[in-house]
């Protein structure tokens, strides 16, 4: 059976944390593809989210059978964004498999309704959660538990 895994994570990850949740990331990525996982998803963020498709498109020459499904709040996302991140963020849609749109404006309530969406269907949801007290991965987190999917918290295992 196909399994989804969808991924949540801080926006800012400290530089000397990188390379470690990055080989972590990688490992519990293959782990889940071995284990029959074959669909990803990711919101589309800056951060963790940036950093687990870039995870994803590096697997894929070796496993080219997975997929990676964006799943993005509105087209104006990356509009406020430097250019060299809106620039990695436009190569990432480039090199998707699909992405779609919740909205097609920004509105309060729109990255929640993202992050529903990245969690609805999925089996698997891979985080990178320092603190389990507010903002987005955190409400995601907690929508992925309520949801009945099994949690991976990274930052446990770092």
């Amino acid at each position: 059976m196909t399994q989804t895994v969808c991924f949540t994570g801080h926006r800012s990850i400290p530089s000397e944390a990188y390379a470690k949740l990055y080989g972590l990331l990688q490992k519990t990525v293959e782990r889940l593809i071995r284990d029959g996982a074959s669909v990803f998803r990711t919101g589309g963020a800056l951060g963790f989210d940036t950093m687990a498709a870039l995870c994803i498109l590096d697997l894929r020459r070796q496993y080219p059978h997975i997929r990676l499904e964006l799943i993005l709040p509105c087209p104006t996302q990356a509009e406020q964004w430097q250019e060299s991140d809106a620039l990695l963020y436009e190569q990432i849609m480039e090199r998707a498999d699909s992405h779609r749109y919740v909205s097609q404006s920004y509105y309060t309530g729109v990255l929640q309704m993202r992050n529903r969406c990245l969690v609805e269907g999925a089996d698997v949801c891979v985080a990178y959660l320092r603190t389990s007290s507010g903002g987005g991965a955190a409400y995601t987190a907690a929508y992925a538990l309520k949801q009945g999917l099994e949690l991976i918290n990274l930052q446990d295992l770092l």
